[in-house]
């Protein structure tokens, strides 16, 4: 189990070198928990190994070979250094994933393979994040990536895991806040602070864990401020942001596994930039209270070697401020986010409370003719109660779930090895439902309305294979099934969504989302070359997609046809095939002191066309990326092109998106320090430049590509401590 010259990838503390990576130094260990229920039998609980030379470990591809679906694995020095304030931000620039960024630096979720919203599941610790993201892109998701020790991005069957709603994949944010380790000296801790010059961005995070005689305690926070950010020419108008946060969590920890708590809060007011909502300047204040227990029991005997829960809820509250749909003179041109002049009023209000529980049993090996067998066995069950009021788009709605799920492995010998993987769920959804006319304008009276309760029984299947090659590769083959239920949004919406210029009509006699894919990986984490590459082609039956009618509507139903300021956006089915590829590989050419200057690569792409031939709309683009870099005796140094090719495969009343190049350079120094003298254990300083061709970047996938540039030329000035 490696990632990349060395890093161990398994639930397990432990260490496993190649010989590259003795020639320098062991890299810092990073688990991967997410994508899978199956896990080696661990130790007792004990704390991650030592943090090592920050630029020895900075920038090693990390490539996971021993799972079956692919994984993007987004460590915590990357994070360090690249400072996201979203997870979007975070993972807006890895093979096969993009971003909405429709307020950048704020409200920028993440998209996989070109699916979002409702098939992208994002959870922090097992437990979904209970935000209202889902519903409208203008929504940020209550995770701060700052604090966090890893991401994961978990595609393919792998999603089974954690339901229908994941079929397009898997975003997790895993951090300690609920504590699994006692630190080996008592204590340990990361410090880092950082400043933009393209927003005149501020931030800070901490995080520190301690513990003794089998009591382990957590706590972190972290503070992020922003003006409106440059564009080339000028200023975004209407883009400042603030968000802050933190959490404690504490756990008891034995020989036998561990039991904890953690409460998080998060809240944040961040600006809306383009269109209405500039002129009105459209705010929105995400405020949410969450907790989150874990445990873990590894019995001495019996048929289960290991027993796991996750149980977590939250309340999430949101407004959405601004002068309303009027035109106003707004005053003075202050960029920050503020509440403005009198005139200004609550639009919209988004309450959602989200409970989830999770329990896996992990039977013992089963050794068998064909060869050793292992599983695991989950169930699941969830409870969401969305309410909004005033202008907002969707009733009441009250969804829950209760699933069951299996997954299997056989190791056969040779390096072979097969999973089969099944999930069952039911779901019920009630709200209140609107029948529109046909043509989607008005008529004769208005549109009834009821009471309905939906039901459905997503069933999904997967099986896949995993071989090991010559020269340290791995291939994998895998097929899946899923079913995926309509959301609440897609069955019930029924009106104006201003923060995001949309009118939104859902259908409540939609049906069950059928996909059946296929996807072939070659991987390689070890020695010179590092290799990730998967192609994949999915079919949809039933895929459910937001079409534009052309029609343009006003505050209600009845402006439709004759309105002007929201584009008409109905939940619509029909089959659809996806297929692409998502690359990258790294390549260490020569030796440069104790460590190797070498070249890296990616590409990237999506196609997805309905079966009459029209786009699936707001697909990301063609992107092709490459560069060298030089990581030795403390220093890490990088220099990158990213270009995206014109995206030209619209759908109707979508428009083109010209390509653009994102040059990106970064110097940084890690000096290792004597704790003793110093408290701290490393210090790492650098300077990080992105879009340094000061570039007009249009995000495709974006409802607001036509209105706002991507930030131009930026530099960042990063400083983290580790103790």
């Amino acid at each position: 189990m490696l990632l990349a010259a060395g890093t161990v990838l398994t639930g397990v503390p432990g260490t496993v070198l190649s010989a590259r990576a003795q020639e320098a130094a062991t890299l810092e260990e990073i688990s991967v928990t997410s994508v899978s229920p199956i896990q080696g039998r661990p130790a007792a609980p004990a704390a991650p190994s030592p943090a090592v030379p920050f630029a020895r470990a900075a920038e090693v591809l990390p490539v996971v070979t021993n799972t079956f679906s692919p994984v993007t694995v987004v460590p915590q020095e990357r994070i360090a250094r690249d400072q996201p304030r979203t997870l979007g931000d975070a993972l807006f620039d890895r093979p096969g994933i993009s971003a909405s960024t429709y307020a950048p630096g704020a409200a920028s979720r993440p998209i996989i393979r070109g699916l979002d919203n409702a098939r992208v599941r994002i959870q922090e610790n097992g437990i979904v994040n209970g935000g209202v993201s889902d519903l409208g892109e203008d929504h940020a998701v209550p995770v701060n990536p700052l604090n966090a020790s890893r991401i994961e991005v978990i595609r393919g069957p792998a999603t089974l895991r954690y339901g229908s709603g994941a079929i397009g994949g898997v975003v997790s944010a895993e951090n300690n806040q609920v504590p699994t380790f006692i630190p080996a000296r008592g204590i340990t801790g990361q410090v880092t602070t950082g400043y933009t010059t393209v927003d005149n961005g501020r931030l800070g995070a901490a995080s520190v864990d301690a513990g003794a005689n089998g009591i382990a305690v957590h706590a972190d926070g972290f503070a992020t401020a922003t003006d409106s950010y440059a564009i080339p020419g000028g200023i975004q108008r209407n883009s400042a942001t603030e968000t802050q946060g933190g959490s404690v969590g504490i756990s008891a920890i034995g020989d036998r596994g561990f039991l904890g708590i953690s409460y998080s809060h998060f809240n944040a007011l961040y600006q809306i930039p383009g269109g209405e909502a500039a002129e009105a300047r459209t705010r929105l204040n995400p405020n949410q209270d969450r907790v989150l227990a874990r445990g873990e029991y590894r019995p001495l005997e019996g048929p289960f070697e290991v027993l796991r829960f996750w149980a977590g809820g939250s309340v999430y509250r949101h407004e959405e401020i601004g002068f309303g749909h009027a035109h106003h003179d707004h005053g003075d041109d202050d960029d920050h986010a503020h509440e403005g002049p009198a005139g200004e009023g609550v639009q919209a209000i988004f309450k959602n409370r989200e409970v989830e529980a999770r329990f896996e049993a992990q039977h013992v090996p089963v050794f068998t003719a064909l060869g050793t067998l292992t599983g695991a066995v989950g169930v699941q069950t969830s409870r969401r109660v969305l309410n909004s009021q005033l202008e907002s788009f969707l009733p009441p709605t009250e969804s829950r779930v209760l699933a069951a799920y299996l997954f299997e492995e056989l190791a056969v010998g040779g390096g072979l090895r097969f999973q089969a993987a099944g999930r069952i769920e039911g779901d019920r959804l009630n709200s209140i439902a609107t029948q529109f006319p046909g043509s989607y304008l008005p008529t004769d009276g208005d549109p009834l309305s009821y009471a309905l309760t939906r039901r459905f029984a997503p069933k999904s299947l997967s099986f896949g294979a995993l071989q090991d090659l010559p020269y340290g590769f791995v291939a994998s083959l895998n097929g899946s099934y899923v079913e995926r239920a309509p959301t609440g949004a897609e069955l019930f919406s029924q009106g104006p969504h201003h923060a995001s210029a949309t009118f939104e009509i859902g259908d409540p006699t939609l049906r069950l989302e059928r996909a059946r894919t296929a996807e072939i990986s070659l991987r390689r984490a070890d020695g010179p070359l590092r290799l990730d590459a998967t192609g994949y082609v999915t079919r949809y039956t039933g895929f459910i997609y937001r079409r534009d009618t052309g029609n343009r509507c006003d505050d209600d139903f009845g402006s439709c046809g004759s309105g002007d300021e929201l584009r008409q956006v109905v939940y619509s089915q029909a089959n659809a095939s996806f297929y692409g590829a998502e690359i990258g590989a790294q390549l260490d050419l020569f030796a440069v002191g104790d460590g190797w200057a070498g070249i890296e690569a990616q590409y990237d792409f999506v196609r997805a066309q309905f079966d009459d031939g029209s786009y699936v709309p707001r697909i990301p683009p063609h992107r092709l990326g490459g560069g060298a870099f030089v990581r030795a005796n403390g220093w890490f140094a990088r220099v990158n092109l990213l270009h995206a090719f014109d995206h030209t495969e619209i759908a109707p009343f979508e428009t083109t998106t010209p390509g653009w190049n994102d040059l990106r350079a970064e110097l940084a120094y890690t000096q290792a320090l004597d704790p003793t003298v110093y408290g701290a254990t490393e210090v790492t300083l650098g300077l990080q430049g992105r879009n340094l061709l000061d570039d007009d970047i249009r995000n495709s996938a974006s409802f607001k590509k036509d209105e706002i540039l991507l930030p131009g030329r930026n530099l960042r000035l990063f400083l983290t401590a580790r103790f």
